[in-house]
């Protein structure tokens, strides 16, 4: 029996708590385009098309960076790759306030701050989960994925009231404070793996030295792309980066960068409509979670058909819920649930289809086309909204093409009908 006063946390829980922190710090400077929209717009006159490009290189950067962090991270380790993804955040928030032309924010936050928000990602929380937990591992990943919700959570009010009341650029300047503060706690306590420190992973069986695996040798560039290339060649990489180039364009590329803008439209102020993302964050960090660990005990293909299909319906009926606080309230909870949790499902199908070693990297890449249709959503949604005055376009196309996902996903691992045939035909 475990003395009360002797027990001593597994250091993967140590491992996670401080990746968790840093997945929390993205997920604030992930969700804060939404409050820059409008504040730009007025100051700059840059058109919001203008700007939503300009968040839309973010989305694309966050995701294409993806798979090369794996490899960086397999090569270098994770704290050295988490301090410099921390460096480049810092600093290219920080520059942001000096910013006059608009190329300028698609550079710093465009490429700079998307860089290096895209390595503290999904990805980060695959490869921490993989390394450091032999059991528990769909709870994890949905308590890391989580941390971006609990980001827009803990910030986004904060963030909009410090906007409504000082400026956006002292809004810019406390994220980086944030940001480079965080650096002195990963470089402290920030571990690679757990046989640095002569452990296994959480909940493993083997003895100590058994299960010891050598970071990766040769060109991250060469390892991330011989990946991608097994990936092509796969009709499941093509069905999960579908659904997830859907769940891109339904979440962070529409809702992350537009829900605020659709408010202040409707009459709703900023600040109200920061606190509706952040209540939103609220459900999404106990339904993220809470998929995590659905995902350990259920087909996760049955899970993301019931995810993708919910989320469809209930952005159907956003356009329809602006006439009042309290629709806006049903579907911030409703939403909320359902925004990431398709996160732990999707990383064990990876998981099962390429093996646990490759799952963080071939992850990454599939994150690509989730930020690419993230990405696209952010600019189409802008350019919708300029031209025809009104995002109920752009929400009721994005329900349907989630309802589309909903249906691909029921095709992963399944054998097309001529190769079942094949297969049935071949001798014994």
């Amino acid at each position: 029996m475990r003395q009360a006063m002797g027990y001593k946390p597994h250091y993967a829980w140590i491992v996670a708590a401080v990746t968790f922190a840093t997945l929390l710090m993205a997920g604030g400077i992930r969700g804060s385009p939404g409050i820059l929209v409008v504040p730009l717009e007025t100051e700059f006159q840059w058109s919001r098309a203008t700007i939503s490009f300009a968040v839309g290189v973010n989305i694309c950067m966050y995701g294409l960076i993806g798979p090369f962090a794996a490899a960086l991270m397999e090569s270098f380790g994770l704290r050295r790759t988490m301090l410099g993804a921390l460096a480049l955040i810092g600093t290219g928030v920080l520059i942001t306030p000096a910013m006059h032309q608009s190329w300028q924010l698609v550079l710093l936050w465009g490429v700079v701050v998307g860089a290096g928000t895209g390595v503290t990602a999904s990805v980060l929380a695959a490869t921490v989960a993989t390394r450091w937990f032999a059991t528990q591992r769909g709870f994890v990943v949905g308590l890391l994925t989580s941390a971006a919700a609990a980001g827009q959570l803990v910030f986004l009010p904060l963030l909009a009231a410090i906007t409504v009341t000082y400026g956006w650029r002292w809004m810019a300047f406390t994220l980086a404070a944030v940001a480079l503060a965080l650096i002195p706690l990963v470089a402290l306590l920030m571990r690679d793996r757990p046989e640095d420190l002569g452990l296994t992973p959480y909940g493993s069986k083997a003895a100590i030295g058994e299960q010891r695996t050598k970071p990766a040798i040769g060109n991250p560039m060469r390892t991330a792309f011989n990946a991608l290339g097994t990936g092509l060649r796969s009709r499941d990489f093509w069905l999960i980066g579908g659904s997830l180039f859907i769940c891109g364009a339904s979440t962070n590329g529409l809702i992350g960068t537009h829900l605020i803008p659709a408010c202040i439209d409707h009459g709703i102020p900023e600040v109200t409509g920061a606190s509706l993302l952040a209540a939103m964050a609220a459900f999404n960090f106990i339904g993220a979670t809470g998929s995590g660990w659905l995902s350990d005990r259920i087909d996760p293909r049955a899970l993301l058909v019931a995810y993708y299909g919910l989320r469809g319906l209930s952005l159907v009926y956003l356009p329809f819920a602006f006439v009042s606080f309290y629709g806006m309230s049903i579907f911030a909870a409703f939403y909320g649930l359902d925004w990431i949790a398709t996160i732990p499902p999707t990383i064990r199908i990876t998981a099962s289809s390429f093996g646990q070693e490759r799952a963080a990297i071939m992850y990454g890449w599939l994150l690509v086309l989730h930020q690419i249709g993230g990405a696209t959503a952010a600019f189409v949604a802008g350019a919708l909204r300029a031209d025809l005055g009104t995002y109920m376009q752009a929400f009721i196309l994005s329900g349907t093409l989630c309802l589309l996902a909903a249906v691909m996903v029921l095709f992963i691992g399944s054998k097309p009908k001529t190769l079942r045939t094949a297969d049935a035909s071949s001798p014994a």
